[in-house]
């Protein structure tokens, strides 16, 4: 799968522009604030019709405008060509697949899935949990079209048993501790093969960056591992009554990084840290390319600024060889690495929102 043709109205400075982006490698350079970020932005939108700069839309729309619309057109393996459009105008989002009206994100995302590195992407390993369920949820969403129900049924089952703990109302607990137990298992199932299945992936490319040994990654599913998640509900019932909230299911998920048993964001450098979490994030793309799903395209937004030369080249070598769109931004052309080894590769240069192919 690759984004073909990109057309962009009016997010943030980029009022109007139009790319026809590479297959593969597509490098972005300009000035702090010339737009470069707002392109990888204008796809992450195409692809999940949300930002990662801004918690709403509507803070995207350039200033002199009221609504703003991105398009595109995607090739898949078989030539297949998909289009795909959204418009929002401040208030209200379209979604468009192939000339039809949808209504669903998930829709989006599964017509183009998007792996988005960028500055704060090294909270991954750095951060709260919540970032490392979203990491393994991304990738399992991308190869089981049933595990998002599942994962909506876990969330309205956790949220039905919130409101009545916070109301102490007992009697109704029972049933709503039955679905938690049903879907909760499911998705953390999911989560448990997912990480095994990554693991191989994510070592192989940690070797090649950073020749570290001893690797592994351990999940925690959110209680108990040798006890049912029902028994751990019900032993929880008071803690959870007196709090107002659910102790123990997926919700609490995490996933430790360790090497030699020990927690890596302790001792490694900031840089080792940036690299293992790319490593983390290609492992993900790697593993879809493996098992015959559709990868999408890699955001690398400004990612890349705090590793030295040769960590930039040997990661720019490892995208090229992958089977995958990517597009990467930097604010000079010699931040991307050495380019002599990469073959055919498109660059742009981006200035006062102006995107011009180099």
């Amino acid at each position: 799968m690759a984004l073909q043709k990109l057309v962009i109205y009016r997010v943030r400075n980029l009022e109007q522009v139009s790319i026809n982006p590479a297959a593969k490698i597509n490098l972005i350079y300009g000035n702090n604030a010339s737009g470069k970020s707002s392109v990888l932005e204008a796809i992450h939108l195409l692809g999940r019709a949300s930002s990662f700069r801004s918690t709403t839309i509507k803070n995207v729309i350039h200033f002199a405008h009221n609504d703003l619309v991105i398009s595109g057109h995607v090739r898949f393996s078989n030539e297949h060509v998909s289009t795909l459009g959204i418009k929002h105008d401040g208030k209200n989002l379209q979604i468009r697949i192939d000339q039809e009206n949808r209504h669903s994100r998930s829709e989006l995302a599964y017509a183009l899935p998007i792996q988005l590195i960028h500055p704060k992407s090294y909270q991954l390993l750095d951060a709260g949990p919540q970032l490392r369920r979203e990491f393994l949820d991304w990738g399992i969403f991308n190869q089981h079209p049933d595990f998002l129900e599942n994962w909506r049924h876990f969330k309205k089952a956790l949220t039905h048993r919130n409101a009545l703990l916070k109301i102490r109302s007992v009697k109704e607990l029972n049933v709503w501790d039955h679905e938690l137990q049903q879907y909760g298992t499911i998705v953390a199932n999911y989560r448990k093969q997912y990480l095994t299945e990554l693991s191989p992936f994510f070592f192989n490319i940690a070797q090649q960056f950073l020749m570290l040994e001893n690797l592994e990654l351990k999940l925690i599913q959110g209680w108990d591992d040798e006890s049912l998640l029902l028994d751990k509900l019900a032993e929880d019932q008071e803690k959870d009554l007196r709090y107002g909230f659910t102790h123990s299911g997926p919700h609490r998920a995490d996933f430790q990084l360790l090497i030699n048993s020990r927690k890596v964001k302790d001792f490694v450098s900031r840089g080792q840290l940036k690299l293992l979490m790319l490593s983390l994030k290609l492992a993900q793309v790697e593993h879809l390319l493996q098992t015959g799903f559709t990868s999408g395209c890699i955001l690398i937004d400004d990612a890349v600024a705090e590793l030295d030369f040769s960590s930039r080249t040997k990661l720019l070598e490892f995208l090229t060889a992958m089977n995958t769109q990517v597009f990467l931004t930097a604010t000079e052309q010699n931040e991307f690495g050495d380019l002599q080894e990469i073959g055919e590769y498109k660059m742009f240069h981006v200035e006062h929102g102006v995107v011009t192919e180099v």
